[in-house]
């Protein structure tokens, strides 16, 4: 395990640690940028730190990528831990806990940012029916034409595919608020290379 330390870990080195050391002392070692310390430390509790985040997140890519932000955030703040306020597994695994609750919530609110976006109304139906009712194929083959490439997918998927936003961000693999801003671009390009008034 190798994160950089205070002063780019130059900290002082000490033989390994008495197995038998408490945490609370190995976190004072580590508070000064013992490595050695860490190290031990780490081995002891990453474990537990695991198990605290697997059942707060459920998903264990995550789970193992937030307990290697909570065992950083230890080696950084280790000198904020007070030993008259509770044990050192206490604190650590509290730290555990709060990550694991930020991860989720961050989780949920990008979700909820996605949905709206995929749902939100999206003005440019009248563009797409004047275009459908009022010009001839050719016209269009041909104003389909100065698109960009994503831009014409994204309208072809749409249009005379008949999927929905949400469905056409899905088939691309890419974020609905993409498909947005490419079907926004590419509609009005088409009314202006058709012709039809705003």
């Amino acid at each position: 395990m190798t994160f950089p330390g205070p002063g780019q870990g130059s900290g002082p080195r000490h033989p390994l640690p008495d197995p038998g050391q408490s945490l609370a002392q190995q976190l004072t070692r580590v508070a000064r940028g013992d490595m050695a310390a860490f190290d031990e430390l780490y081995d002891r509790v990453a474990d537990q730190v695991f198990g605290v985040i697997r059942r707060v997140v459920r998903d264990a890519a995550q789970s193992e990528e937030v307990t290697q932000e909570v065992m950083l955030e230890v080696w950084r703040t280790a000198h904020r831990f007070d030993q008259a306020r509770g044990t050192a597994t206490a604190w650590i695994l509290t730290l555990a806990h709060r990550r694991a609750v930020d991860r989720v919530r961050s989780v949920q609110k990008e979700t909820e940012r996605i949905q709206r976006t995929a749902t939100a109304a999206i003005p440019y139906d009248t563009v797409a029916e004047e275009v459908e009712g009022s010009l001839d194929r050719e016209r269009v083959r041909r104003c389909l034409g100065t698109l960009t490439e994503v831009q014409r997918e994204s309208v072809l998927l749409a249009y005379y595919g008949g999927y929905s936003y949400a469905q056409v961000a899905a088939l691309l693999d890419v974020p609905a608020g993409t498909v947005k801003t490419r079907m926004r671009d590419a509609l009005i390009r088409l009314r202006d290379c058709l012709g039809v008034s705003a």
